[in-house]
């Protein structure tokens, strides 16, 4: 299983499933990242957290903590 947080800048994966219960699954799902969509990881922070990624054609912050539990191929 890999997932967003271990992918390198500059690469675009494709969401598999998301993992997690309740509303920290839902706030994923309503910053538009579903199973399906396309990702592309732009920058990370200089202290490494948070990850700035692509998703449908808009740009969005995410924490790592977050993104761990996104499986992505």
């Amino acid at each position: 299983m890999r997932t967003l947080r271990e992918i390198a800048i500059g690469e675009s994966v494709k969401v598999v499933k998301l993992h997690g219960l309740g509303p920290i699954k839902r706030r994923i799902m309503e910053m538009g990242i579903t199973k399906g969509t396309q990702i592309k990881l732009e920058n990370i922070a200089p202290l490494g957290d948070p990850m700035e990624i692509t998703v449908r054609n808009y740009r969005l912050s995410i924490r790592k903590e977050d993104a761990s539990l996104i499986e992505v191929e």
